[in-house]
């Protein structure tokens, strides 16, 4: 009876015939009591073919079906006679390799506290990206700590938060999800800022409890110039106990000037890798993806134009939801007219990445000098002028904190910074020809940077 309203369940995600293939001649006892289901597969052939194609999505639905605190063993062959040796989820993980082992059973948890949408399967990869996400893998099964740290980096939208997420749910199949930090370097810099760690050293103990440390949006840590050094140190904490840290960020480490040069060297330690974002074929394949998941129907015009206008999974993910949200309130399918109404209330695309280089080389183009004069020392008005915008500009477009700015236009003091951004936002409430200037070039600033 179990086994019959799995099947239904999993009917949602697989064929019929597929499940004739590999699902009908599984063996499976489940016990409610130990909130455990035992698998037992007919051959160690068939056990490492599914371990190779089919178990991450088994489990993402075993989850679904379950809820949370279940855990699944496999039995290789024997038919669970008492033979095989088991591997709690405390001893932690096993490959596919050891899975295959005659005789053996692989025990581990089947929660997904970092959200099921996020695991490898279900992460879209072409040539391009199939380095980072084998890299990603290798690092999720922790049998040895082979790159400390681990470095994903990529443009908006390429897929580096759900790379992350996928990490902590595999990591977390085998050990405690509390030993598991996994946030933002906001998340971070709140522990340092909290009331509840203010005597000294209070919050880098707190966060050296961890046994595996997930930083998303470490190029924030810009914004915090003094948790530059805790971060030092907590780099130094995990690395000389071999515990696991990973890093995501928009940019290559080398490319962050605002890096002390400590924490720099430090995170070029490990394995760097940077995802591309998806090309037009995996688009098409991610939002049919999400079609079949959200029960939602496109044709395939409709599929390709949506792939054609959106560069990056996270634009797609927000008009996909959109669609969904019409067709659920509505109780009816996307029609054409629907279609395209939607798609003329949408953005276009992401906001694109802006940087100081860019910015620089706008304003001095519009104002007919070298972009290496920016960062000099040279009085002449204009040049002057075409400097304060910059510094405006990048301030206001990227956040950039006053210090950095100095370090970026040739090391110039924080309060000359100051001075011309305030100058230059003082001109502009009482300028409208300077006004009209900024405007005009932020939207050089950005088509600029989108078209590179």
């Amino acid at each position: 009876m179990f086994k019959n309203d799995l099947r239904q369940h999993l009917e949602q995600s697989f064929s019929n015939q597929e499940l004739k293939r590999w699902y009908d001649p599984l063996e499976l006892h489940l016990s409610s009591e130990s909130r455990r289901l035992n698998v037992h597969f007919p051959h160690i052939f068939f056990s490492t073919w599914f371990a190779e194609n089919i178990q991450g999505r088994f489990e993402e639905q075993l989850n679904a079906f379950f809820g949370p605190g279940y855990v699944i063993q496999y039995n290789n062959g024997n038919g669970g006679n008492g033979n095989n040796v088991s591997h709690s989820p405390g001893n932690g993980p096993q490959d596919a390799a050891s899975a295959m082992i005659p005789g053996m059973s692989q025990s581990k948890r089947i929660d997904f506290p970092f959200d099921s949408q996020y695991t490898f399967d279900r992460f879209l990869v072409n040539k391009k990206n199939y380095f980072p996400l084998a890299s990603a893998k290798e690092v999720s099964k922790q049998k040895n700590i082979l790159f400390n740290p681990f470095v994903i980096c990529g443009e908006s939208g390429s897929g580096k938060t759900h790379l992350l997420r996928a990490i902590g749910n595999e990591l977390s199949k085998s050990q405690d999800t509390e030993s598991i930090f996994l946030g933002s370097i906001e998340d971070i810099a709140q522990i340092f800022n909290s009331r509840e760690y203010s005597a000294p050293h209070a919050a880098r103990e707190k966060i050296c409890t961890y046994d595996a440390l997930l930083v998303d949006d470490f190029h924030l840590i810009r914004n915090h110039p003094d948790l530059q050094n805790d971060f030092i140190a907590l780099f130094n904490h995990f690395y000389e106990h071999k515990k696991q840290m990973i890093v995501v960020c928009p940019q290559r480490i080398t490319l962050y000037d605002f890096l002390d040069p400590t924490l720099k060297s430090r995170l070029e330690w490990g394995l760097i890798v940077t995802l591309k974002k998806p090309d037009f074929d995996i688009r098409v394949k991610y939002i049919r993806n999400q079609c079949r998941q959200k029960k939602m129907k496109l044709d395939s015009d409709q599929e390709i134009t949506l792939a054609q206008r959106f560069s990056d999974f996270r634009s797609l993910q927000g008009i996909l939801i959109k669609f969904f949200a019409y067709s659920k309130l509505l109780n009816r399918d996307i029609g054409i007219k629907d279609f395209e109404h939607i798609l003329s209330h949408a953005e276009n695309a992401p906001q694109p990445i802006v940087t100081p280089d860019g910015v620089m080389k706008t304003v001095a183009e519009h104002f007919d000098v070298d972009p290496a004069e920016l960062k000099g020392t040279r009085r002449h008005k204009h040049i002057v002028r075409a400097r304060q915008i910059s510094m405006y500009l990048i301030r206001k477009l990227m956040g950039i904190s006053f210090p950095e700015l100095g370090r970026i236009f040739g090391g110039k003091d924080h309060s000359t910074v100051l001075y011309a951004v305030n100058k230059i936002d003082e001109l502009q409430r009482v300028n409208k020809d300077m006004k009209q200037l900024l405007i005009t070039l932020k939207e050089k600033c950005r088509s600029m940077e989108e078209n590179m």
